[in-house]
């Protein structure tokens, strides 16, 4: 008989991962070279000794971030507080920001900084089309800021971040803690010693087309292992991205905890307790790895829905380690903790239901 899984196994996850590491950003030798912008250049140096990464010449991506040691999935990568926040004027739909009110506030912050961040701002990649008059500062904020704040309602700058090129199968992810201050970048995969890390600038659930019609705003097109696949293999991935978008859409309002108690509820359950498995094969399948406990928790409440504790506890504790090496205070985190909490319960009453039955 399988003996319950202690509480403590969810609630002790190892803490190995919490070491802070830094590199000093790289600095651009001269503003442009031929024509081509300075963070496409490769006449770049990185200073300092960094522990975890360094920026160096990526072929066809002009620069990169590099791992100087392998790292683990939950690793950290960096920390970074944004060099300039703005809270900016109500977002208008069909109008976006008003360029003037953003104008105003990024030059405000950028003339508070001091010598050496106005440079690593000013060495960042600004993209614009040839028919835009827009003030660099807002054209560099524009490429790189990310929404922050608890509330999203605001936008921040980091420097160092904005040099991880972007991916459609990324191995870090970026994620904003309001309680510190920082934007925490972690790997999400194993990462080899050498290998370039890769974050993602758009959603990813869209086919290739979509995504590349997406990226050009920042002014290129997108050359990733998801990208350059053979034709057949590239259908088969839009397909694998679509069903999967389909899939969170359609499970979505049916995540509750409450047992069907009719026949066709009980079958109904019992179909999305097998789809839910379908759906994390997917998901693993096309090296999402940002997409894991999303399509772990689905499965975790879904087989709750049929009173199927062992599966629904161990799916729930794998979508909460992820969670937790995330963030441990994060309302996503709790949840899954709470309900891994609860799922046991119901596993270990479900054993000694058995277990007496068997006297």
């Amino acid at each position: 008989m399988l003996a319950a899984i202690p509480f403590a196994v969810v609630s002790l996850l190892s803490t190995a991962h919490a070491t802070q590491h830094s590199c000093i950003t790289p600095i651009p030798s001269s503003p442009y070279t031929s024509g081509i912008p300075s963070w496409l250049s490769e006449d770049f140096s990185c200073t300092g000794s960094p522990q975890v990464w360094e920026a160096r010449p990526s072929p066809g991506k002009g620069m990169g971030v590099f791992a100087t040691k392998t790292l683990e999935p939950g690793d950290i990568i960096l920390q970074e507080t944004p060099v300039i926040r703005i809270h900016p004027p109500q977002f208008r739909d069909g109008v976006a920001y008003p360029l003037g009110d953003i104008e105003t506030l990024i030059r405000r912050a950028f003339d508070a900084l001091s010598d050496v961040d106005k440079a690593d701002v000013l060495s960042l990649y600004a993209h614009t089309t040839s028919n835009e008059d827009i003030d660099e500062l807002v054209a560099i904020f524009r490429s790189n800021a990310y929404i922050i704040g608890s509330d999203n309602s605001d936008l921040g700058l980091f420097p160092k971040g904005a040099r991880i090129n972007h991916s459609c199968r990324p191995n870090t992810s970026q994620v904003w803690h309001e309680k510190t201050g920082k934007r925490v970048v972690r790997a999400i995969k194993r990462i080899e010693e050498g290998e370039e890390m890769f974050a993602t600038y758009i959603p990813l659930l869209h086919s290739h087309d979509v995504r590349q019609k997406r990226l050009r705003q920042y002014g290129f097109q997108c050359t990733c292992e998801a990208c350059v696949q053979q034709r057949s293999a590239q259908e088969a991935s839009d397909k694998r991205r679509n069903d999967i978008r389909n899939a969170f859409a359609a499970f979505e309002p049916q995540l509750t905890l409450s047992i069907p108690k009719s026949v066709a509820g009980r079958k109904k359950a019992q179909k999305n307790a097998n789809a839910s498995l379908e759906l994390a094969e997917l998901v693993e399948e096309e090296g999402l790895a940002d997409y894991y406990a999303q399509a772990y928790r689905i499965a975790a409440i879904s087989h709750a829905r049929i009173e199927k504790w062992e599966p629904a506890t161990l799916w729930a504790h794998k979508a909460y380690q992820l969670r937790l090496v995330e963030n441990r205070e994060s309302p996503a985190t709790l949840e899954l903790q709470a309900l891994t909490g609860r799922f046991i319960e119901m596993w270990n009453e479900d054993l000694r239901n058995e277990s007496m039955g068997q006297r």
